[in-house]
């Protein structure tokens, strides 16, 4: 057994394809399917279910690669920190995020950027579900997301809170003049607005679709997307008003617009940063995250 069989092995858990998953890890798919056979043999294990296509794991193959991910995730660690030992921090970095959160990621990014510039990043748009999975598997690395701060104890990963403004309207003056007042905006004024919302399954719009149906009222979206760039050109042309969580837009970037206050109770789950207990986390994810800790500790000061 060696490391390559074992990252072939997450590799085609992520791809679910033999032939993305041998692309995935720079060999050929006879190359990828060899050393996996040659890993069950070793085993004396059937970890994989075969037909014409990828068809899954075996239940073996399930837990043999549970460890094989813990595997990865230090191998993968020891790599970054003899890289940093070299040549300082640097690397990409994974972040799994929820739509709409009450955070401006990339203003989060450019403040850790401006500390440790040799980092990338990947981002990745997740619901809460597969957040959870995915910084349970090694999948990503740090989590931005809304959490039941319950679970994220009973499974000891890091947390840093991030401050919950609360919700505003967004909306072209142009279009909606009579919103251009100092007072918060009530849920039965909302209600009467045409809106551009992020689609149902979404965590935030459930939150919204549940405090409106509680309070016996109903939004009315003339648009609905998963793009928020498709939803603020709605706002922009008139389309509706949006509701969004305060932090989340950078209003630099929509000039033209303006929001206002929506009275409304705060979710139940919490907006929060997290990643994996101290000795479970990447050397990277660690200082990502003692640095992004600090600019929200700070942001948070300022408001």
């Amino acid at each position: 057994m060696d490391i390559k069989q074992l990252i072939y092995l997450c590799n085609l858990e992520r791809e679910r394809h033999f032939g993305r998953a041998a692309e995935a890890s720079f060999v050929s798919q006879p190359t990828l399917s060899m050393r996996l056979k040659n890993l069950e043999k070793e085993l004396d294990l059937n970890l994989i279910n075969r037909g014409n296509n990828f068809e899954g794991f075996t239940a073996e193959g399930l837990r043999v690669l549970g460890w094989a991910r813990e595997i990865v995730a230090v191998y993968e660690g020891l790599k970054l920190e003899v890289e940093s030992l070299k040549q300082g921090l640097s690397g990409t970095l994974r972040i799994g995020i929820m739509p709409q959160c009450s955070i401006s990621l990339a203003r989060l990014i450019k403040a850790v950027t401006d500390e440790h510039p040799g980092l990338d990043y990947r981002v990745m748009e997740v619901s809460a579900d597969q957040l959870i999975e995915a910084l349970s598997s090694h999948a990503v690395d740090i989590g931005i997301g809304f959490f039941e701060f319950s679970t994220l104890n009973e499974l000891r990963f890091q947390v840093v809170p991030i401050n919950d403004g609360g919700v505003d309207v967004v909306y072209h003056p142009d279009h909606f003049p009579q919103l251009n007042q100092a007072k918060p905006l009530s849920a039965e004024e909302a209600a009467n607005l045409p809106l551009c919302l992020s689609e149902p399954s979404r965590y935030f719009r459930r939150y919204l679709d549940s405090h409106f149906r509680q309070a016996g009222l109903e939004l009315h979206p003339t648009l609905e997307t998963t793009s928020i760039f498709q939803l603020m050109q709605g706002v922009f042309v008139g389309l509706g008003c949006a509701l969004v969580p305060r932090g989340h837009l950078i209003d630099e970037m929509h000039p033209a617009l303006k929001r206002c206050m929506l009275d409304i109770p705060p979710m139940k789950r919490h907006a929060a940063m997290v990643v994996s207990q101290t000795e479970r986390a990447t050397p990277l994810a660690q200082h990502f995250f003692n640095a992004a800790a600090l600019w929200i500790a700070q942001q948070a000061s300022i408001k």
